[in-house]
């Protein structure tokens, strides 16, 4: 049975969660950012691969708030 206090509840979970990725993501950058600045990528033998990889993360954590936008906001 979804009723107000129902929403309210998954709309914040779900909310928070995303949130949380966010926060993991913007932490992974910065480090990236910083191994980037002191060339730890270009001594490896993988050249760049962890920041393709970071990349990623944060692409599908925005193209998931696409999705928990449309949902919640708009339908």
């Amino acid at each position: 049975i979804m009723g107000p206090k129902a929403f309210g509840g998954l709309f914040f979970f779900i909310t928070g969660f995303h949130g949380f990725h966010v926060s993991i993501g913007i932490f992974l950058l910065v480090l990236v950012c910083v191994n980037a600045a002191s060339g730890l990528y270009v001594k490896r033998r993988n050249g760049y691969e962890m920041i393709e990889k970071i990349g990623l993360y944060w692409h599908f954590v925005d193209l998931v708030w696409v999705f928990v936008f449309l949902f919640f906001y708009l339908l």
